[in-house]
């Protein structure tokens, strides 16, 4: 027998090594799994693919504009990438009964994501100034928080450790004005609550928990103001499988529809068009 193979039969010795190795006890076989799994969890962390946007968000041959007749109520949609996903459905199925907007931002054709309260508060009564509104459909939520590395900012961040965007207790006051504001210009208020957020949605990190709490505070200002409630996240519910995509807050088209149905249900009963 061979040197090589004198060492194969020592279990203490690796073949291909001239050094005994250190026996492998269950306490060190643990700690070397649990080093591992903490690598490759930051590393898949880091890596992370950026959450896919709205698809009507990042469609730029949408057409935004439009001339609205005189004659029709005018309806105001306030909200993120998620109502982004649903105005022109929304627009579609109330043609002719009345003339839905959103925000366009300061470019002709450019559609704008309300963001977070913060945002919203900075902002408000530019995108009120508008019209005379006759229903405002609204929702600020999956903005206040989402995690970011630095509280009130946009820069995203995946570490569960750093600050959301806006805290429950700025989320909660940040409504109060808000609503103070949309109630002052007489139209009829529908409170949208906010959207389900899939498991493991990263760039930025949303938790599967954090709509639960922020749509609770945000429906004890809806009560004491007495204003109407859309109930998306349990509309949404039953069928975030099928509508929403993986890992992230945002739907797939058969979703966007669904809920611009929804919306335009509420909206039209709102207006006194319901069948």
């Amino acid at each position: 027998m061979d040197t090589t193979e004198k060492r194969s039969h020592n279990q203490n010795i690796h073949p291909f090594s001239p050094y005994p190795l250190k026996p492998i006890t269950k306490r060190h076989d643990m700690k070397t799994i649990f080093t591992l799994m903490t690598a490759l969890l930051s590393l898949s962390v880091a890596t992370a693919a950026p959450e896919a946007g709205s698809t009507a968000e990042k469609d730029n041959t949408l057409v935004w504009t439009f001339t609205p007749d005189p004659d029709l109520p005018n309806v105001l949609i306030l909200g993120d990438s998620i109502s982004i996903g649903y105005t022109l459905q929304v627009r579609g199925l109330l043609q002719g009964k009345a003339n839905v907007f959103r925000p366009m931002g300061r470019n002709e054709n450019r559609r704008e994501n309300c963001g977070g309260t913060t945002y919203g508060l900075e902002n408000i009564d530019r995108w009120l100034a508008v019209q005379n509104w006759d229903v405002i459909h609204f929702n600020w939520g999956l903005h206040d928080l989402k995690h970011v590395k630095t509280a009130g900012s946009n820069d995203k961040s995946n570490d569960p450790n750093d600050p959301t965007q806006a805290t429950l207790e700025q989320y909660t006051e940040n409504m109060k004005v808000l609503v103070s504001k949309l109630k002052a210009t007489g139209a009829r208020l529908v409170f949208a609550t906010t959207t389900p957020i899939a498991p493991g949605t990263l760039n930025p990190l949303r938790t599967p928990e954090a709509p639960v709490r922020y749509n609770a505070a945000a429906l004890e200002i809806m009560k004491a103001n007495e204003i109407r409630v859309n109930d998306l996240h349990a509309f949404c519910e039953p069928h975030l499988k099928e509508w929403q995509k993986p890992r992230n807050c945002h739907f797939h088209p058969i979703g966007s529809e669904a809920l611009a149905k929804q919306v335009s249900a509420v909206i039209a009963e709102e207006l006194g068009l319901a069948d």
